[in-house]
C-alpha cells in the first residue's frame, strides 16, 4: 500500500478570484501574506510563468534575511491556477531543497467569494509527515489568513482588477 505522500488544506476567502489573483501576483502584495507572521517575507523573484523563477527570503525580528523558498512555475492559470516545485528552479534548473514539494493552488468561486485550495505532493509519505509535523496546517492555515485579509483590503479598496 502506498504511504500517502500528499498535504491538503483550503479555505473559503470573502473576496473575489481577481482580488486573490492580484494578491498572488504583485510582489509587494505577495510579502505581506506569504509567510506568517511575525516574520517578514522579502520577494526576490515571482515570475508567474512556466518556467519562471519564485524565490523567497524570511527573517524573524531585525535578524538577516534567509532562504526561505526557491522553485519554478511550472504552470499558470490567471484567476484559477497556480503550480509551482522547488525541486527546479527558474528556467527548469534542478535543484536539491531541503523539502522538494510540487504545490498546486485553485481559486473558484463559491458563495460570492473564492475557494482557494492547496495540494501539496512530495516525493514520499515519509517526506509528507515530516512537513505536516513541521506545521504545514498551522503555518499553511495561518499565510491562508493573511491572504484572505490582503484580498479582502484590495476587493474593498477597489485594487483587485
Amino acid at each position: 500500500m502506498t504511504e500517502k505522500a500528499e498535504l491538503t488544506i483550503s479555505r473559503l476567502i470573502k473576496a473575489p478570484r481577481s482580488a486573490v489573483w492580484r494578491a498572488w501576483s504583485v510582489p509587494e502584495h505577495f510579502a505581506r501574506w506569504w509567510i506568517p507572521r511575525p516574520m517578514e517575507c522579502r520577494v526576490v523573484k515571482l515570475d508567474l510563468r512556466p518556467g519562471g523563477g519564485f524565490e523567497t527570503l524570511m527573517r524573524e525580528g531585525d535578524g538577516p534575511f534567509q532562504p526561505h523558498v526557491e522553485g519554478c512555475f511550472l504552470d499558470i492559470a490567471r484567476e484559477e491556477r497556480i503550480v509551482f516545485t522547488t525541486a527546479l528552479a527558474e528556467g527548469w534548473r534542478p535543484i536539491e531543497p531541503w523539502l522538494a514539494l510540487t504545490a498546486i493552488m485553485t481559486m473558484k468561486d463559491e458563495g460570492g467569494g473564492t475557494r482557494y485550495a492547496a495540494r501539496v505532493m512530495h516525493k514520499s509519505g515519509e517526506d509528507s509527515r515530516r512537513h505536516e509535523e513541521l506545521g504545514f496546517h498551522e503555518g499553511w492555515g495561518a499565510t491562508i489568513d493573511q491572504l484572505a485579509e490582503m484580498a479582502g483590503r484590495l476587493a474593498s479598496s477597489g485594487e483587485s482588477s
